[in-house]
């Protein structure tokens, strides 16, 4: 089949780049001819929080990707949607995860399945926003009408849009699949502890707990900062680790550090973390915590299935339907004292050593060769 995926991809930098990359050398190994579209303007600078959009990785080898999106010139949109149908691929992915795109990818499968050949499947991260958007109410609706059907990556995605084509009085039934977050397999091997620690010039003998990824409101970081001060003194040896780049202030997360008392229990690296380094941070963790407020799904998550970590998750969106609660980790409320106690019992137990080898034997439900049979599925 021919195959084309709209969205972001090198050289811009981030998990969803990483997926795209990571979907298209799937459909290439299941024997289809693949192609990405990316931006050549992803966002307007000021609409970007962080220091850069781009990575200093290298391209992507033997992986076709242009760069011929604008996000924000329509003349860019008609031209491109027209390309497209004059290409006739089988299938146009537009790769979904807020409002602001809605109008791009919504007129461009507007005019590229005018040929009657291509049909368009939306791959959805979030239908709406973790930050509430009026953008959401005016645009979500444009690009959901343009999709012959779609493929999330969990069921509260999945719902979301079921809730929309109610909204829109749909008198059809529109195709959805939910595959779940596939894992990342091209980290590198899983470090040791004591060899990620001497990379990251960190004790050893500490226990780490790892908060990863980009510092946003709704991660919940300061529910984390609140647990870990209610085990500080129950926990001597415990320390968090925050890797990311901050999107949001960070003064404030410092005086609510230095307000708990914990300016001695907690590491910052306030920076984007490359793909290279992803085994050391992991390496040095003995529990993965992700105490998000709202969320649909995390690629956090599946780093570290494939590191073979525990996880602690907040029971928001689909992060409970993955971290299987008791077993691989807990999902609990979003609340520190929750947390906390989580934290507390999973050390005080000892559980590492058997939700480990749970997540090694659940590791194996998600490959990448189910999600693009999830997309063949919703086609046919």
């Amino acid at each position: 089949m021919k195959i084309v995926i709209l969205g972001t991809a090198y050289p811009f930098r981030g998990g969803l780049a990483t997926f795209n990359e990571r979907l298209a050398r799937q459909f290439q190994d299941d024997g289809n001819e693949v192609k990405i579209i990316t931006f050549t303007l992803q966002y307007p600078s000021f609409l970007f929080p962080g220091k850069t959009q781009y990575t200093n990785d290298p391209a992507p080898a033997n992986l076709p990707i242009s760069r011929q999106l604008n996000s924000c010139n329509p003349f860019n949109w008609w031209r491109l949607g027209r390309l497209i149908r004059k290409q006739q691929p089988d299938m146009l992915i537009c790769c979904y995860w807020m409002a602001f795109f809605a109008p791009t990818y919504g007129t461009i499968c507007r005019l590229a399945k005018k040929n009657g050949v291509t049909k368009c499947i939306a791959l959805v991260h979030n239908l709406f926003g973790h930050e509430k958007s009026i953008l959401d109410k005016l645009f979500a609706p444009y690009f959901v009408k343009a999709q012959d059907a779609f493929v999330t990556l969990s069921d509260a995605v999945a719902k979301d849009i079921n809730s929309q084509f109610s909204i829109l009085n749909s008198q059809f039934s529109i195709p959805i699949a939910v595959s779940p977050h596939p894992i990342y397999d091209h980290y590198g091997e899983r470090m040791s502890k004591e060899e990620a620690c001497q990379v990251l010039g960190l004790d050893p003998k500490k226990q780490y707990l790892l908060f990863f990824g980009l510092v946003r409101a709704y991660k919940g970081l300061d529910l984390l900062i609140d647990a870990l001060e209610k085990v500080k003194d129950t926990r001597p040896e415990l320390q968090l680790l925050i890797a990311g780049e901050f999107y949001e202030d960070e003064d404030k997360y410092r005086q609510q550090i230095v307000n708990n008392g914990l300016q001695d229990r907690i590491i910052i690296r306030n920076e984007f973390i490359p793909d290279a380094d992803l085994r050391k941070y992991f390496g040095a963790a003995d529990l993965i915590v992700q105490p998000y407020k709202s969320a649909t799904q995390s690629g956090v998550t599946q780093v570290a299935f494939h590191f073979e970590k525990p996880m602690l998750v907040t029971n928001v969106g689909g992060l409970g339907e993955i971290v299987h609660h008791g077993k691989m980790g807990y999902a609990v409320a979003p609340d520190s004292q929750d947390i906390a106690e989580a934290i507390e019992d999973y050390f005080y137990a000892n559980r590492q050593e058997a939700f480990t080898e749970y997540v090694r034997q659940e590791k194996t439900k998600y490959s990448w060769n189910k999600m693009t049979s999830a997309f063949m599925h919703v086609l046919q």
